[in-house]
């Protein structure tokens, strides 16, 4: 239908023209030919139909099985097609909202002259008159626009925007059927309570589809559109009345059409308004693995792949409209959450986390910590709570980490490994050490520290001789200050890099001599990222967390994995042959997840932090912990964490039981894997001066001591024997 056939075939262009030429005060200076004429070409010379943005739509986040875990929106939306939405609603919103949709052309004429006079005569806007179309139109410029002074311009109550309304709503039924105008129509209005379209609405409400709405429920539905505010079921009592008596009047106004029976109006009326009100969790704080939220928003506003700017990605996110499918594995996510909540009590103020990589693809399996995600209790920094996703870096909402510690080492021994040393090469250390010399940057400037002096931490190692081997499985600080310096602490450096290594707070990492003791800051995702690459023998892979995307229209994308190979496969194997003993050698002796695994321990000097990071070919983890409150001036000595009490917190002592724990539950479903076995023509061997003496001493003072506690047991044993004999010769 044309323009002029929808203002002529009512005999009344010319009082329509006269009429809105009073309401936008055009002057009458020429006549009312001129002004008549004037408002002839406003509604002849159309502009295009308004520019339709793809509506925001909900965004929702898969795990690895397809199974629905979060979902987050600007808009909770989902469009449907007319076709599915139930012909009782199409009537419905038509009776209310418009009844002369199928007959006018965009313009209900006798609507807009009844209002337009009543406007005019008061002086502004006081009487509705809008079609259906005219209020497609004002949603689409309220919804396209990118500020808030462009969506109060869009409903401003002046007579100037209600003219250019009417212009788009003409162009509108120009371009478009009547069926397709009421479909855009249903998608884009709000009904309150958060939900906008009909589907969403129909949800919202009622816990159904907009393709399964009764009568009664589309009747309210269309009721609500008018007053989505004061109507919304959500807030009260008060607003269920007001839509109760909405729903009534659209009953009331379908039978005065025709649309239904009287009779079925009054008894419809006589019914409840049966609100089901289903949650509709938009957002991170109301996921089940929140921490894995944070990440995917942050990854789609920070990673390049999903968009050159970062306003071009704000703007997909913000429209929505994805299914997006992520590496979570549910088994391993709950299972480092069990580990770390059997330990640690989100009330405590040391926090940990962990996080979970998959080696040879980067895929992230788990990000867990010992606090609730959200706010605390009128904001309190301290509290079960925090909005820091304690797992990730600062760029995926984390906080600043905390010195890694002696995780570290192990890029001074995949370097000396490159750089040809054997397991059994080594040297005498001292008691202390001072780097006074031999250290420079990997900008070729010293960065020697003659002040600082260098301890073995407790429970980590002396000094003496020590290997390659036995320097790693005692994690003896000293050996390894002195062996970063023999290979290069440049070198050192670089292999950490290339295997993903970089500040939590993404500063650059400070190239100091201790810096394979771990002074760097670090969240647990980089360092299980960094250490998966071992268990894939080398092959490094950037963190994964979004598979597939699929778009509003249903197009996918696959992301694939970011992989590289930083080391060779002989020196990774070589890493990870060392590092195993640390389980049956080393700091972790005794501990077990009954299956290959290699690792490395982390405590800080002064227990100011304290790690634990390991591996299989499956599956790779790190754990962190410390204190929330700043770890330097809350140190991890003589502290009640959880249930228990600690004198001091080593790597071993607790990050590592949550390790075991933990990867032994997320893995019980996979076959255990073996590692490559080294390549000993290569690293076999060695020879490092008075070890071969000093691991006799050990064994023999092992053996004493062995000895000793053997003893103590049996002399228990036999004082427990004679107190049983002396209660019984008494009895």
């Amino acid at each position: 239908m044309t323009v002029i056939r929808s203002v002529a075939g009512l005999g009344l262009a010319g009082a329509l023209g006269g009429v809105l030429a009073a309401a936008v005060a055009i002057p009458a200076v020429g006549g009312a030919g001129i002004a008549t004429r004037n408002v002839a070409a406003t509604f002849i010379d159309l502009p295009p139909a308004p520019r339709e943005e793809p509506l925001s739509q909900v965004t929702t986040l898969l795990d690895k099985n397809g199974k629905r875990f979060a979902q987050f929106y600007e808009a909770n939306r989902t469009t449907v097609p007319l076709a599915q939405v139930a012909p009782v609603m199409r009537r419905a919103i038509i009776a209310i909202e418009d009844a002369r949709f199928y007959e006018h052309g965009g313009m209900d004429v006798k609507g807009t002259l009844r209002a337009v006079i009543t406007n005019t005569q008061a002086g502004g806007i006081k009487q509705g008159g809008s079609s259906l179309t005219q209020q497609l139109v004002k949603n689409i410029l309220v919804e396209n626009a990118e500020t808030e002074k462009e969506r109060e311009a869009a409903r401003a109550p002046n007579l100037s925007r209600k003219i250019s309304e009417l212009r788009y709503a003409l162009a509108m039924e120009e371009k478009y059927r009547k069926d397709e105008i009421l479909e855009r129509y249903l998608n884009i209005a709000y009904f309150g309570a958060g939900a906008y379209g009909v589907e969403a609405a129909a949800r919202r409400f009622f816990s159904t589809s907009a393709a399964r709405l009764t009568l009664a429920q589309a009747a309210t539905l269309a009721g609500a559109v008018r007053l989505p505010y004061s109507t919304d079921p959500s807030l009260g009592r008060s607003q269920q009345a007001r839509l109760r008596e909405r729903r009534d009047l659209v009953l009331d106004r379908m039978a005065g059409l025709g649309m239904i029976t009287h009779a079925t109006a009054t008894a419809t009326k006589r019914a409840p308004l049966d609100i089901r009100l289903r949650p509709e969790p938009g957002g991170c704080a109301e996921s089940a693995y929140p921490y894995f939220c944070l990440y995917v928003q942050r990854e789609l506003l920070t990673n390049p792949v999903f968009g050159g700017t970062r306003d071009e990605r704000q703007r997909r996110m913000a429209r929505g409209g994805l299914v997006l499918k992520t590496t979570l594995d549910p088994v391993a996510q709950r299972a480092a959450e069990r580990a770390i909540a059997d330990r640690i009590s989100a009330k405590d103020t040391e926090v940990a986390a962990e996080a979970m990589v998959e080696p040879g693809s980067g895929r992230i399996r788990a990000l867990a910590a010992s606090k609730k995600f959200g706010r605390n209790p009128g904001d309190r920094n301290n509290g079960p709570r925090t909005t820091f996703n304690l797992a990730a870096d600062v760029q995926h909402g984390g906080g600043m980490g905390f010195q890694a510690g002696s995780t570290f080492k192990v890029f001074t021994l995949a370097t000396a490994l490159k750089q040809g040393w054997r397991f059994d090469e080594g040297f005498k250390t001292p008691g202390v050490f001072v780097p006074a010399e031999g250290y420079r940057n990997c900008a070729g400037r010293p960065v020697n520290a003659p002040s600082t002096r260098i301890f073995n931490a407790s429970g980590e190692g002396n000094g003496g001789p020590h290997s390659l081997s036995t320097g790693t499985w005692k994690s003896v600080n000293i050996f390894y200050m002195m062996l970063e310096r023999r290979v290069g602490l440049c070198n050192v450096v670089e292999t950490a890099r290339s295997l993903g290594i970089s500040r939590a707070d993404g500063t650059p990492l400070r190239e100091v001599p201790t810096f394979t003791l771990g002074v760097n800051e670090m969240d647990p995702l980089t360092v299980a990222a960094a250490f998966a690459a071992f268990g894939a023998r080398g092959r490094y892979c950037r963190p994964l967390a979004i598979v597939e995307i699929v778009d509003r229209e249903g197009l996918r994308t696959h992301v694939p994995p970011a992989c590289e190979q930083v080391l060779e496969r002989d020196v990774a194997d070589a890493v990870n042959h060392v590092l195993s003993g640390v389980f049956s050698k080393g700091t972790m002796k005794g501990q077990s997840i009954g299956r290959p695994a290699a690792g490395k321990t982390g405590t800080n000097n002064g227990y100011t932090s304290a790690w634990f990071a390991g591996y299989t070919p499956d599956l790779a983890a790190a754990v962190s912990l410390g204190d929330i409150r700043g770890s330097y001036r809350y140190p991890l000595r003589g502290v009640r964490i959880g249930d228990q009490w600690y004198g001091q917190v080593q790597g071993a002592s607790l990050p590592g039981p949550i390790w075991v724990e933990s990867m032994t539950s997320a893995l019980r479903h996979t076959r255990p894997a073996s590692f490559a076995r080294p390549n000993m023509a290569r690293f076999g061997g060695g020879y490092t001066p008075g070890l071969s003496e000093a691991m006799a001493a050990e064994k023999r003072a092992e053996k004493r001591a062995e000895a000793r506690r053997h003893f103590k047991k049996l002399r228990q044993r036999y004082r427990d024997y004679f107190r049983w004999l002396q209660r019984r010769h008494r009895h």
